[in-house]
């Protein structure tokens, strides 16, 4: 609707005038009956607006995203609703969903991702540094026994476990150059 223009509203407003006038002229009588038609049509126009304006978005939840795999040098990821790129990656057998981060240098994983991936965040030395828009955080150096992203396994991939808070773990250009 951002093409929503001042002759659109001029029109929408003369039919829906046009609409409920018809609705007045027919029966002067019995107005409650005529405003309950006028209500129904009420609920009939807001709801195909409605369905209009969000179909973009059910259109595009209808089809769930998947990323396809060309070859063995090219992914292609769909944008999410939140204009975020998203993978699940198998780390150790065990799905891990990042967000891909152009921005990150090292493949980071939460300390929630990590202990289902099967490293104890607790066993770990939080020795390297990392900036971060939040600021500097403490991380800790792992490798990856593997690394699974559709039909391609890598192995012993080097990652950081971030020890501050994060919501998602980061799939970053050490990783994605592979590609």
């Amino acid at each position: 609707m951002a093409n929503f223009d001042t002759g659109n509203l001029i029109y929408l407003i003369v039919l829906l005038t046009m609409v409920g006038g018809w609705f007045f002229m027919q029966s002067r009588e019995g107005l409650n009956k005529t405003l309950q038609y006028a209500a129904i049509w009420a609920m009939i126009f807001i709801g195909g607006a409605a369905a209009v304006g969000l179909w973009q978005d059910i259109s595009r939840d209808a089809r769930a995203p998947q990323i396809s795999v060309s070859g063995a040098d090219q992914i292609i990821v769909p944008r999410a609703r939140d204009g975020h790129y998203y993978l699940t990656v198998g780390i150790n057998d065990k799905p891990v969903r990042f967000v891909v981060d152009t921005g990150a240098t090292d493949m980071v994983l939460t300390q929630s991702d990590a202990a289902r991936a099967g490293i104890d965040p607790a066993s770990l030395s939080y020795l390297g540094r990392a900036n971060t828009a939040n600021g500097e955080v403490r991380t800790a150096f792992v490798w990856l026994g593997e690394v699974k992203l559709g039909n391609v396994t890598d192995r012993d991939v080097p990652a950081v476990v971030n020890e501050g808070e994060m919501a998602q773990s980061l799939l970053g250009m050490g990783y994605l150059q592979r590609w």
